[in-house]
């Protein structure tokens, strides 16, 4: 018996395949909840309500779901030119700084800006922030070799230590007791509520579009030939004429860029201020996401939301009937997992060894 890769896999085995993937899941985490002595349905029922089950839990899943979003799109993108950006959480956090050093250490004339015009350069300087982290590993992998792997997940710690430098330094707000903080950003370049009363901000909508704008850039434009080209072959992409260094810098820019802004929408949508504890993985979670998005941009968004309703919900359902929200972890490998070997089997078949090609 061997493996044989089918030519085109048909409409049915892509149908099949995430109802598949969702029915291993649920398995999976059924056996958990049942070794846990925790009633299946009510279970199920209380994770659900947690994530989408009031204006509030919406808001809220909704609310963890933006930055989720971001780190999303920009594995998303490197992915697609086969440049594996594990530093998001790093890149995430360079852009929270950045946003902070723009729009809460200043002061004199030369700072007097309007807010719309601050705004910008502050998101400008986030995105810069993250992109430039992620310009070394690219152009290491490019001229050298070097595995960008390793690179960009040692430079999240690299940052960490150097967000912890500057939070016990000169960001150290004076005023937080001790407590390491950065200086709050001003407060006319904070995001607007969507709904009053809850902690859903304006940062959803930029998240969405920029989602739209990536798949755009993909589907329809040069540089997304450039990009899909590259990831799938970048040696014949070369013989094409597809400039290979120059398009792993447009994918690294993008990419970093995109999550130095979702530190920066944190920061300007929810906190205020940077802290070592402001993302509680967002950065690895968008290696999830992307994956479990197929690399889609669009996928990115039910993906998101999808993860995030699940951390919210264990929240919820762990309060009232004592699950360990570790349920959730569960739920998010699982079902990464099964996707991807769902994805796999309608790429491949089981056929026995010396049998002819159906």
């Amino acid at each position: 018996m061997r493996f044989e890769r089918r030519h085109e896999p048909s409409a049915m085995a892509w149908l099949l395949a995430p109802l598949a993937a969702v029915a291993v899941t649920l398995l999976v985490s059924s056996l958990l909840v049942l070794w846990a002595g925790a009633p299946l349905a009510q279970t199920y029922g209380l994770l659900f309500k947690g994530a989408f089950g009031s204006v509030f839990a919406l808001t809220e899943t909704l609310t963890r779901a933006v930055p989720l979003m971001l780190t999303g799109l920009a594995c998303a993108v490197a992915f697609r030119a086969r440049l594996f950006n594990i530093g998001a959480e790093g890149q995430l956090y360079a852009g929270a700084l950045a946003a902070v050093m723009v729009g809460g250490m200043h002061g004199g004339e030369g700072w007097a800006l309007p807010p719309a015009l601050l705004f910008i350069l502050m998101i400008a300087a986030s995105a810069l922030a993250g992109g430039l982290l992620l310009l070394g590993p690219a152009l290491l992998k490019s001229r050298l070799g070097v595995d960008e792997v390793v690179t960009t997940l040692l430079l999240n710690f690299i940052v960490l230590l150097f967000v912890s430098l500057m939070l016990d330094g000169p960001m150290k707000d004076p005023t937080a007791m001790g407590w390491p903080q950065s200086v709050a950003l001003q407060s006319e370049l904070e995001l607007g509520k969507l709904i009053e009363q809850t902690r859903l901000h304006t940062g959803l909508l930029g998240a969405l579009a920029l989602a739209l704008g990536l798949w755009l850039l993909l589907k329809h434009g040069l540089t997304g030939f450039d990009i899909r080209a590259l990831g799938a072959n970048a040696r014949a992409a070369a013989f094409v004429g597809v400039p290979v260094t120059g398009t792993l810098v447009r994918v690294a820019l993008l990419s970093g860029g995109l999550a130095g802004m979702a530190g920066a929408i944190e920061v300007a949508g929810r906190t205020s201020y940077v802290t070592l504890d402001m993302s509680p993985g967002y950065g690895y979670s968008g290696v999830v996401i992307a994956m479990l998005a197929g690399l889609h941009p669009l996928g990115v968004i039910a993906a998101a939301v999808f993860v995030a309703g699940v951390l919210v919900g264990a929240d919820s359902m762990s309060r009232a009937i004592g699950v360990p929200t570790y349920l959730a972890d569960v739920i998010v490998a699982a079902s990464l997992m099964a996707v991807l070997v769902a994805a796999w089997a309608t790429q491949y078949r089981l056929v026995r060894s010396g049998a002819g090609h159906g």
